[in-house]
């Protein structure tokens, strides 16, 4: 691999996460004109259901030899992925984080909302967790992944993919989960 190709990849595995970062703990947020930014996080949750259909059916693509269907599904989930963080950035950089069990939408979760919403916080950010550092840890690995396969390096893309799919179905399906748990407090 050309080690300018492999600086890209470390690099955007690094700017990615602290872009999302930031944008997630940076108290102002960009003023955007109506309440389209709203429906973000809805579709984010669509792309990534998508995206989790799309990746299993690459991988059966592949398991039953169909190189072809399988390169479409692989190629739809990657740009899923950049549509989902483009769309993810925009949310969080024009609107401040939900916070899961906060019923009133002040921005605050206090104690009456914490004991009504019981453990199941608990379960959701365990989710959300591993969601959080899977996707970090996923990102390059793709990148590396879709390299391989675009200049025919298949025995080092099969390598990597045995570690990749799961983590990237995992933060998908994770994301979806993500998504249906906090969906009643948007």
């Amino acid at each position: 691999m050309p080690k300018k190709i492999q600086n890209i990849i470390l690099f955007l595995s690094i700017i990615i996460p602290l872009i999302v970062a930031l944008l997630l703990f940076t108290p102002g947020k960009l003023a955007v004109a109506g309440n389209w930014n709203l429906y973000l996080p809805h579709i984010n949750g669509s792309i990534n259901t998508i995206t989790s259909l799309v990746l299993l059916f690459g991988f059966i693509m592949i398991k039953t030899k169909n190189r072809d269907m399988h390169k479409k599904a692989m190629t739809t989930a990657f740009f899923l992925g950049i549509l989902f963080l483009i769309s993810y950035i925009l949310y969080h950089s024009t609107t401040s984080s939900t916070i899961f069990g906060d019923m009133n939408r002040d921005g605050i979760l206090d104690e009456a909302e914490t004991v009504l919403v019981g453990s199941i916080r608990s379960v959701y950010l365990l989710i959300l967790l591993s969601h959080i550092l899977l996707a970090i840890i996923v990102v390059p690995l793709v990148l590396f992944a879709f390299y391989f396969a675009l200049t025919d390096k298949f025995d080092k893309h099969k390598k990597i993919v045995r570690f990749t799919l799961p983590i990237w179905l995992y933060v998908s399906v994770s994301g979806v989960a993500v998504y249906l748990l906090i969906r009643p407090y948007y």
